[in-house]
């Protein structure tokens, strides 16, 4: 990751930590801490209690909230200085981190080893308490071994472990701004595991449970990192604390207010997904969700005093009011993860809502009968990451649009139309009912499929948006810190970037990927887990766009292929397509059969035969989408040839058509100028490939058929030198020698 060789960014004294941020870090993981264990040991919150098990002892009680409560808050903090590295201070000209963020990932470095060092021991606590045993029993390295890939609990936490040493390694060797973009994405994937799995991700409701949750973790995780982030930039000495503070505090105040309101709504959905409004008051599990809302929106009114007065005078800095009123918005931040925590640990309260049904326990809801095609366009089920995502890109194009068309600029309506369309399929096909019945049926799944792999990224692409965002973007200009056009341009032409974009590599990823997710058991293991299939969804999404991106060619692309190569390409992926189909449709066994049977749909009585009916689906759709692209490719082939043309014309124009008329006078010469003289030869009627001899005994050139010689052949007949000289001899019937041909006669 890192280079051999580093233009330091400041003196060695000015990477250490500010003082102060030290002590209100250290003070809020104690405050997270705290409220985690406290609360869990007043309430004696232990789902787990509900299966029978013993109690594990006090321990692991107290201890496993506590220890989470601490490996979540060090993980927000590691997220909020990456976020700073990466995008609130600019790096120097060079791509080398400058002071402020060699300061930061320095510190990510730190926070990310307390994250690891908490995370390992969260592992035999999730072991003791999955068993019932004091954690005593359970530290034994093959006992570990053994027990944790059996417990999900301890093997989510297992994963976020080794997530969070390849972030530590990460923070020690990265030095340049590239590299720390792909350092925080690493990071960010960190709490996703335990936040797929945990109590949201089962019972009546677990796929809108858990997409609310992931959205809800990551918006605090970068609102509450961030903060810290920034302060600590606010309390640093030095000449470059304007400077950077200029740039990063407007930047987050931004940000934060995003992050506010995506905790607000997916707090209020999750809320309401596990316990009813009339069940809030009275129980435990209430209480702490109304303490969770009252924390929110004191710190609304915190992030919105920011706003008006501290954020102004920061930018302009003077970092005081910001430091002491972030030091407080800090601690409140902290104690509401430890309140998360207990949260997580404590189960709803019940409230007579019957036994769920065998659907509703593995799908998280129940189907209302058998599919039709009224039940897929009223059967609504809205995916709050892919739908509001596909919300998300429609609005955000229509205001770049609008932009551009108000500063006088055109867009093309063909690309806004493709581009909503895109959008449209997106939702449709996670939120209507195809997402409703997709992990139902197998055939519902493939139609599904196809539109998220095909055509959502096809007519995402005809919409061009890399060229929409490129001049709806500011430029930063020559003296101002890189924005989001500059980011842009970097991940165009980042080498990831030309990599994944390689036939070779995107086409086996678009076309292998088939293969290996339906013939190699992965699609039948991911068919219970929610999880599963949102990422099923994502690399459907990212690898079609990463195959069909160089290939349309609309957008700037870090591979330019010609349109032959790109025609090439696209053929070269119909027959894996079609083989695809074929394979499904004459497989005699149930790609997931066990979960199919498990659900028993009164409407699926064969599995095999719907599996059928899948494949049909995918070789009967796969090649429209592809013969769309092929209609792009040949239109903008001749729209090519056409602007070809007219820039000709326009050039024409100006120098009065002077290539033509060089190419002209280039011929006349050619005609017209005196070649070298040459030396004919007669051949001999009666002894052919002999030459005649005049008069003297000399060897010359005798006189042609009609009687003239070479002198007497006009000007404008002889021929001239190079192949056009050639044909005109050769059509003529004067055939012709080389140079120094009259000693050179054939005997």
């Amino acid at each position: 990751m890192a280079h051999a060789t580093v233009e330091p960014a400041a003196p060695a004294q000015q990477a250490r930590p500010p003082s102060g941020i030290g002590g209100l870090v250290g003070l809020g993981v104690a405050v997270a801490v705290l409220v985690a264990g406290g609360i869990t040991a007043m309430t004696g919150a232990r789902p787990i209690a509900a299966l029978g098990l013993p109690d594990p002892g006090t321990l692991t009680l107290v201890g496993l909230p506590a220890m989470r409560a601490a490996a979540e808050g060090f993980m927000v903090l590691t997220i909020g200085a990456l976020l700073l590295v990466a995008f609130l201070v600019p790096p120097q000209r060079s791509g080398y981190l400058d002071v402020a963020g060699y300061r930061a990932v320095r510190a990510a470095s730190w926070f990310a080893a307390g994250w690891t060092v908490s995370t390992v021991l969260l592992v035999p606590l999730n072991v003791a308490d999955g068993l019932g045993r004091p954690v005593s029993d359970v530290l034994d390295l093959r006992l570990l071994i053994d027990l944790v890939p059996k417990l999900s609990a301890a093997m989510t936490w297992a994963l976020t472990a080794v997530i969070a040493v390849l972030v530590l390694i990460g923070c020690r060797t990265v030095l340049t701004w590239g590299w720390s973009t792909v350092l925080l994405g690493l990071a960010l994937i960190g709490p996703l595991p335990v936040t797929m799995t945990g109590h949201s991700a089962t019972g009546g409701s677990h796929d809108i449970a858990t997409n609310s949750l992931v959205l809800h973790v990551i918006a605090a995780t970068l609102w509450v990192g961030g903060l810290v982030a920034v302060l600590a930039v606010a309390a640093a000495r030095g000449p470059d604390r304007a400077a950077a503070l200029a740039t990063a505090v407007p930047r987050f105040s931004g940000l934060a207010l995003v992050c506010w309101l995506v905790l607000a709504v997916t707090g209020v959905v999750n809320a309401l997904v596990r316990i009813p409004l009339w069940a809030l008051l009275g129980s435990s599990y209430g209480a702490l969700v109304l303490l969770k809302v009252a924390a929110l929106l004191v710190l609304g009114a915190l992030g919105a005093l920011h706003r008006r007065s501290s954020v102004p005078a920061a930018a302009a800095g003077n970092p005081r009011a910001l430091l002491r009123l972030g030091g407080v918005e800090v601690l409140i931040m902290m104690a509401t993860i430890g309140l998360a925590v207990a949260l997580g640990r404590s189960a709803p309260p019940d409230t007579g809502d019957g036994v769920p049904s065998r659907v509703e326990v593995l799908l998280g809801y129940d189907l209302p009968g058998p599919p039709t095609l009224l039940r897929f366009v009223v059967e609504w089920r809205f995916d709050l990451i892919f739908g509001t995502a596909a919300v998300a890109m429609a609005v955000l194009y229509a205001l770049a649009v609008r932009r551009l068309r108000r500063r006088g600029d055109t867009w093309a309506t063909g690309r806004l139309i493709a581009w909503l369309a895109g959008c449209a399929a997106l939702l449709v096909a996670t939120s209507s009912g195809l997402g409703t019945y997709g992990p139902a049926m197998f055939s519902v799944h493939m139609a599904q499929h196809m539109i998220l792999a095909m055509l959502v990224p096809i007519l995402l692409v005809l919409g061009a948006p890399v060229t929409l965002a490129l001049r709806a973007l500011p430029t930063s200009g020559r003296a101002g810190p890189p924005g989001p056009r500059e980011w842009l341009l970097a991940g165009i032409h980042s080498p990831v970037a030309r990599w994944l974009t390689n036939p070779l590599v995107s086409l086996p990823l678009f076309v292998g990927g088939y293969y290996a997710l339906y013939f190699s058991g992965l699609f039948a293991a991911a068919l219970p887990e929610h999880w599963a299939h949102v990422l099923m969804n994502i690399h459907f999404l990212v690898v079609g766009w990463l195959f069909f991106w160089p290939l349309v060619g609309v957008d700037p692309a870090p591979r330019r292929l010609q349109p032959a190569a790109r025609l090439g390409v696209v053929f070269a992926s119909v027959p894996f397509h079609a083989f695809f189909g074929v394979a499904l449709m004459s497989s005699n066994t149930v790609i997931g059969g066990d979960f199919y049977r498990q659900l028993a749909l009164p409407w699926v009585a064969d599995p095999l035969a719907d599996q059928k009916l899948g494949g049909g689906l995918a070789w009967a759709s796969g090649e429209l989408p592809l013969l769309l692209v092929v209609i792009a490719l040949l239109i903008q082939w001749s729209r090519q040839d056409e602007r070809s043309a007219r820039r000709d014309d326009r050039r024409a124009d100006a120098d009065g058509d002077a290539d033509l008329k060089a190419y002209n006078a280039m011929l006349h010469r050619l005609a017209t100028e005196r070649g070298p003289l040459v030396a004919e030869s007669d051949i001999s009627r009666c002894s052919p490939g002999h030459t005649k001899v005049n008069g003297e005994g000399d060897p010359g050139v005798g006189p042609d058929r009609s009687g003239a010689g070479v002198d007497d052949i006009a000007a404008d007949q002889r021929p001239a030198e190079g192949i056009e000289g050639a044909s005109q001899g050769a059509v003529s019937g004067r055939p012709f020698v080389a140079d120094g041909g009259r000693g050179d006669h054939a005997q």
